[in-house]
């Protein structure tokens, strides 16, 4: 597993290895994808694997693809081919399990899974929702050629305890929570980007693991993962203040910074077809368990 230091490889290596798997963990400070003479010497040759989830990707939250698109291609598609090149070479048997981005899909477009290599993803975007086109594309092209067998799975905003605190821009949810509690218990100004009407579907964690696991016998397809639902930027903040004490009155918006697309919500109907019945954590319920993380943080 590459990225399995991540907020969803660290969830997803628990997952596994409480089931019976064997996990070989790939993290960023041990191997550099971007080297192939690292993928060359560190990623296994010998044994045969079974899946490999490939997750690592080079991106930030925030404004970071605005000023980084150079960065991003080159360093993305240096990963990919790497990893898809030792697929092909030492690994072929195994099943390639990848993360598309749901910043691929043109939003001119239905966000359904024949949609996602259609048009053009929005520009402040572009570049990595290219590299994840571009995976794709990799993943079909060596099932054309070799019969290599894949998934790929795109999320939505994934969400829930826990969550990297090394000083990076966190994604919209986690930076909402940070803000609010940090406002509550600092009486720190809360400034959100933006109007706050944008709109955002958000996934827990553990919902899309599980539904990674339960979809991991599929092959040669895309599926979208999310609740087919979204809720304004503002709606979130609600729940956060509500759960914290904290005055939502308070809360400035300021419409000069980067928002994004204006709505990204999944279309969800292949999923919920593939797993009927499948139940997802109550928004409410995830926020809760996702702040009082943040609040035991703030006590640390």
């Amino acid at each position: 597993m590459t990225g399995s230091s991540g907020f969803l490889g660290q969830r997803l290596c628990k997952r596994l290895s409480e089931e019976g798997h064997a996990v070989f963990e790939v993290p960023s400070k041990v191997c550099d994808l971007t080297k192939e003479a690292d993928v060359c010497s560190k990623l296994p040759r010998d044994g045969k694997f079974d899946m490999i989830y490939h997750l690592a990707a080079w991106t930030r939250a925030g404004d970071f693809s605005l000023t980084h698109p150079g960065e991003q291609w080159v360093k993305n598609q240096q990963m990919n081919t790497n990893v898809l090149s030792w697929w092909k070479d030492c690994q072929p048997q195994a099943k390639m399990v990848t993360i598309g981005t749901s910043c691929s899909y043109d939003p001119q477009f239905e966000l359904k899974e024949e949609n996602y290599m259609k048009g053009t993803p929005v520009d402040s975007l572009f570049t990595y929702a290219m590299t994840k086109r571009m995976l794709y594309a990799g993943l079909l092209s060596l099932n054309k050629q070799y019969g290599l067998k894949y998934v790929c799975f795109v999320p939505s905003a994934l969400y829930g305890p826990t969550y990297h605190t090394d000083g990076r821009q966190m994604q919209f949810i986690f930076d909402l929570a940070r803000k609010i509690v940090r406002g509550k218990k600092f009486n720190e100004r809360v400034v959100l980007w933006g109007d706050g009407y944008q709109r955002r579907e958000i996934v827990h964690i553990d919902d899309f693991v599980a539904a990674m696991i339960a979809l991991s016998s599929r092959e040669n397809e895309i599926v979208n993962i999310g609740t087919g639902a979204e809720s304004t930027i503002r709606e979130f903040a609600g729940i956060i203040c509500n759960k914290v004490g904290y005055d939502q009155n308070k809360i400035e918006y300021d419409t000069s910074r980067y928002v994004g697309a204006k709505s990204k919500c999944l279309d969800t109907g292949k999923m919920q077809q593939l797993l009927p019945g499948f139940k997802s954590t109550p928004m409410d319920v995830g926020i809760g368990q996702m702040v009082e993380w943040f609040v035991e943080r703030e006590k640390a």
